[in-house]
């Protein structure tokens, strides 16, 4: 009755995670600091903590509305076959052979990002402090999905293949044991890009391509894994959470050869290239003398009510879990 009582006690606490997980969005913004320039690290070092505490508003918006979910996603394995020819890389393209409705329904990050790196650039230009922290922050969260195999999947947390529960597993779960222990993120410097929507494609391709991998290795290390040791019983801050064991992380990392270690890597750099290249498209205006202004009180209501929603409300669209 004892074990009963405790193993129900777990399920009701079970932990479902957000995209990327709470910890390495976070990690991945905070660190995206350290590549910029001098002219530029010295305003986002001041504000760092920021930039790490709303890498997450993205995801909390989820619970506020529906439109927001396809933002953080594509998932391009519904137009065909790597490498995916026939869905057009410009927005409007797509949506002339798709529909709008289409496109939005398989998620639209790359285009997203392009959309928000524009606004970044609008910020930068205006001297806005507020804006481009703001949006710093976010788009930081997006570029950081991108990079996620299983967001550039149908079949992006294992429903198709009695896999449910690996979408948090791959992107929460393992850099939670690991990122602090065992991955290296000493990274080289932002650079400019000169095509940014084409980078980025670029990256959702390699995420496109890692899908495979990711479901598969998964399924051979489960196949072969003691069932009584695939899962844990942990407690953190005061509760119990049910999920993958140690020992079951750290074998799947390693089977992967530290693909979450290279994708958060290669997150960081690409957050860091894009801040960069919306402040020299912007003209490289000095940043040097910019102090935010307090928020409005119109500001403070809206983020009051996004973290309500994200503490009361249920998700809009489709989940990561």
């Amino acid at each position: 009755m004892k074990k009963l009582t405790f193993l129900l006690l777990a399920l009701s606490f079970y932990h479902y995670s957000f995209c990327w997980g709470f910890y390495a969005h976070e990690k991945i913004n905070y660190l995206s600091v350290f590549l910029l320039p001098p002219e530029m690290i010295g305003f986002y070092k001041k504000h760092i903590d920021y930039i790490r505490e709303h890498a997450t508003d993205p995801d909390k918006r989820r619970y506020a509305i529906a439109e927001e979910a396809p933002r953080h996603f594509i998932d391009i394995n519904h137009y065909g076959h790597y490498p995916f020819p026939l869905l057009p890389r410009g927005y409007d393209s797509a949506v002339a052979k798709y529909s709008r409705d289409t496109i939005t329904t398989y998620g639209i990050v790359p285009w997203w990002i392009q959309i928000m790196k524009a606004r970044l650039v609008k910020a930068f230009k205006e001297k806005n402090a507020v804006r481009i922290l703001q949006l710093s922050a976010e788009i930081g969260h997006y570029i950081g999905d991108a990079h996620v195999p299983l967001h550039a999947c149908k079949n992006h947390n294992g429903q198709y293949t009695n896999q449910h529960g690996i979408h948090g597993f791959w992107e929460s779960r393992i850099p939670e044991l690991l990122a602090e222990t065992q991955f290296d993120f000493w990274i080289g410097k932002a650079v400019y890009l000169p095509k940014p929507l084409d980078y980025m494609w670029e990256r959702v391709m390699e995420s496109a391509a890692a899908a495979d991998t990711v479901l598969l290795f998964e399924q051979h290390l489960s196949s072969r894994f003691p069932s009584d040791q695939k899962f844990s019983f942990e407690v953190r801050n005061g509760i119990i959470l049910r999920q993958y064991s140690s020992h079951y992380t750290r074998s799947y990392n390693d089977l992967l050869e530290g693909m979450v270690e290279r994708r958060m890597r290669q997150s960081i750099y690409a957050i860091a290239s894009y801040w960069y290249t919306a402040w020299v498209d912007a003209g490289q205006p000095d940043l040097s003398q910019l102090t935010p202004t307090p928020f409005s009180e119109e500001e403070k209501k809206q983020m009051d009510t996004l973290e309500r929603h994200w503490r009361m409300g249920k998700i809009k669209g489709r989940a990561c879990e």
